[in-house]
């Protein structure tokens, strides 16, 4: 408070200036406890900045979930559920009420009827069995037969939502859904989401001409929920898992307009990493980055030439700190700062 007294009655320009000096310097010694790491009167800490980083995702997840509640398409007609082993149906036959029955498809795909016997019904629709088993009736025993069928219990065809979603668990699946429409079955994702999806399959028996459709497939919700690429909103089986992951998080600090954590979005790099937390500082040294890396245990600390294009696509992995350094300028501005303010951060090599 002394020497801020003294720096306010300085009437002599030379005076202030030399004070001016003698502040910087002792701000920028090696005692000093920091500088600040955001643009010159942003004045954010670290605390302060991870919050910020909280709310933008936790607002980013809102507007996603938003946009996937209004492409989902939610209600679908039951009569397009794809019939398969385990499920029982009720059949009912209008003109012939002694001939209504329930039936349960066996593991060869085929229902017992009466007079019929056993009718296959695996892989169809409910609206496509019913009209076949009324040109089995009408083949032979009634006229003009109508028949419905009922799903009483769904078995065969179900999906299951793991990890981030409000409502995880395990769904019925109704056929012709793709897979916005079976992400909102969960309710949406949690704040902790990963913006991508992963879809394991189970091994299915293609059709003529048809590659298999087992495996793992990922798709990215930002391109295809934010950017409109409706080729990744691909068609869900019956019996896939749909997982999304925990978000992982890297750090900015530094010469950079935003710091604070921020989700790694799917094969993120260094340079739009950076370009999140809002680019670089004025007074940022961009061949001087230091990107932080824990390795089994091991820190691991590296020095990366940003301004070098063959650096720009270098991954980012969770949990990463990236440190942007001041130029020399910076640093006295950012010394004289803190003589006043009281606010910083500690330089990781410090």
């Amino acid at each position: 408070m002394y020497v801020v007294l003294n720096f306010l009655k300085c009437r002599n320009l030379r005076g202030t200036v030399a004070l001016f000096a003698l502040l910087c310097i002792a701000a920028c010694s090696t005692g000093h406890p920091g500088y600040l790491a955001d643009a010159p009167g942003d004045g954010e800490d670290s605390s302060v900045s991870g919050r910020i980083a909280e709310d933008r995702r936790a607002r980013e997840i809102e507007t996603l979930n938003e946009q996937l509640m209004s492409q989902a398409q939610l209600h679908v007609d039951p009569a397009d559920y794809i019939l398969g082993a385990g499920d029982l149906l009720q059949v009912d036959i209008f003109e012939a009420k002694e001939l209504c029955s329930k039936a349960r498809i066996s593991s060869r795909g085929y229902i017992t009827l009466p007079l019929l016997g056993q009718v296959k019904v695996d892989g169809m629709t409910a609206r496509e069995a019913e009209t076949y088993i009324e040109n089995a009736y009408r083949e032979k025993y009634i006229k003009n037969p109508h028949v419905s069928i009922f799903v009483a219990e769904h078995y065969s065809q179900r999906v299951t939502l793991v990890g981030q979603f409000k409502s995880p668990g395990t769904y019925d699946y109704m056929s012709k859904q793709r897979l916005l429409d079976v992400l909102a079955l969960g309710g949406g994702l949690t704040d902790k989401a990963a913006r991508t999806v992963q879809v394991r399959r189970r091994g299915a028996t293609p059709a003529a001409g048809e590659a298999p459709r087992e495996g793992v497939f990922y798709v990215d919700l930002g391109k295809l929920i934010g950017e409109g690429a409706t080729e990744l909103n691909i068609e869900i089986n019956g019996g896939d898992v749909i997982y999304v992951a925990e978000a992982g998080e890297y750090f900015v600090d530094g010469a950079v307009r935003r710091p604070g954590s921020y989700a790694i979005k799917q094969k993120m790099t260094l340079q739009e990493a950076v370009v999140a937390a809002g680019g670089f500082a004025p007074y940022a040294v961009k061949d001087e980055i230091v990107v932080i890396r824990n390795k089994g245990g091991q820190r691991n600390m590296q020095t990366i030439d940003i301004s070098k294009p063959e650096n720009w696509n270098i991954p980012v992995e969770d949990q990463d700190v990236i440190f942007a350094k001041s130029s020399a300028l910076g640093k006295l501005w950012h010394g004289f700062r803190f003589s006043f303010f009281g606010v910083g951060f500690s330089d990781p090599e410090r």
